[in-house]
Parts: structure tokens; sequence; C-alpha cells
């Protein structure tokens, strides 16, 4: 029975240090390029068509300031921007410039999604 026991602890023990992320970069790929991409451009650095046309300017994401925070806060720093309460910059910016984009029902998987994808890609400009 001692020996059961410990294959199963140390199953466990492996399964918890190998634990794959479960966030999906195609998917905040997709969402990035469907939803961001018009004002922070598909290098996430506020290249977009719309970055000048947003007051204040669409920043980089690349910054180390920004990672840190996309780090530290997973999947929070994009949803708090996206579904803030108290703003109405990123719909009014897109108003103001004809974009329309349609309703999108954010999950949190989507948050995560989004937010390993813009990691993966800072540490690309490194």
């Amino acid at each position: 029975m001692r020996a059961t026991e410990s294959f199963i602890a140390a199953l466990a023990i492996m399964l918890c240090a190998l634990s794959p992320s479960y966030s999906d970069t195609r998917n905040g790929k997709q969402i990035f390029l469907k939803r961001c991409a018009i004002c922070h451009g598909e290098d996430i650095k506020g290249t977009g068509p719309l970055a000048n046309k947003s007051h204040p300017p669409t920043p980089d994401l690349t910054t180390p300031e920004f990672e840190r925070r996309l780090i530290a806060y997973p999947g929070v720093i994009v949803s708090s921007v996206i579904l803030r309460p108290n703003g109405d910059l990123i719909p009014k910016t897109l108003r103001e410039n004809g974009v329309s984009l349609p309703p999108f029902a954010w999950t949190v998987k989507d948050f995560r999604d989004l937010n390993e994808y813009m990691i993966n890609v800072i540490s690309k400009t490194k």
C-alpha cells in the first residue's frame, strides 16, 4: 500500500510541476487582430490606423512597465481596460472614426488568451 501511495504522490507532484499553460495564443492573436490592432497595430506598439486618433494617443504595449503588469496580473489588466465601467475611450474612438465592431461576449479564457498572446509578442520585441 505504501508503494501505491508514494507513486500517487509522485505523480501528483509531477503533474503540478509540468502543468501546461491553459491559454491559447491562437485565440488571443485572433481576438487581438480583430478587436485591438486597429489602434494598437499588429506589433502592439500603438501603430494601428487609429493610434493617433484617440485622445490620449494609443499607448505602446511593449514597454517594460506594461509587460510587468501583464505578468503580475494575468488577464486582469486586459479585462480592466476593455471592460472599464468609468470610461468610453475605446468605443468613442471607434465610433468617431466610423468603425463598428460586433458585440463580443468576453470570457475569462479570452482575457487569459489575449494576455498570453501579448506577453509572447512583447518577448519577441526584446
